[in-house]
């Protein structure tokens, strides 16, 4: 094997990354990157100091709740949001920056993304959001779906 392209060395980065989550239901890393440089790095969960999923169930589990649905009763922040937050505790902005995550953004980070000042998404596996892909077309952030 090679030396692996930008894409897939951060991708990479992204699925080491998601192995930190204790989300009951998918394991999702992200890592924001800018001139080939890493900015930040998320995977969900909940905010700190709160009892992990693992320990405590889910809640929207338990209520059968598909995936994309009902996002404000989970406990745990999505991997792109704790990615922004990092960045914001440390000052770091992301305008112009790329996004490289295991799974494809929610409505709710899409948004953020945009107001992050995010220019690219790459992505392993999609997501239920057919709006979440709309607003981030008419933002003009380009996605990139990728294999590994």
């Amino acid at each position: 094997m090679g030396r692996p392209s930008w894409e897939r060395y951060f991708l990479e980065i992204a699925k080491l990354v998601s192995s930190r989550s204790t989300c009951i239901r998918r394991k999702v890393g992200a890592v924001v990157v800018k001139d080939k440089r890493i900015l930040s790095t998320g995977y969900n969960g909940p905010p700190s100091g709160i009892r992990h999923c693992e320990d405590v169930g889910c809640l929207r589990q338990e209520l059968g709740i598909p995936s994309g649905e009902r996002h404000e009763i989970c406990r745990g922040l999505h991997a792109e949001q704790n990615a922004i937050i990092q960045a914001a505790l440390h000052g770091v902005s992301l305008k112009g920056a790329e996004i490289y995550s295991t799974t494809f953004p929610c409505i709710i980070c899409s948004k953020m993304l945009i107001n992050a000042g995010v220019k690219k998404i790459y992505y392993i596996e999609g997501y239920p959001d057919e709006l979440s892909k709309e607003m981030l077309e008419e933002a003009g952030i380009e996605m990139i779906r990728c294999e590994l």
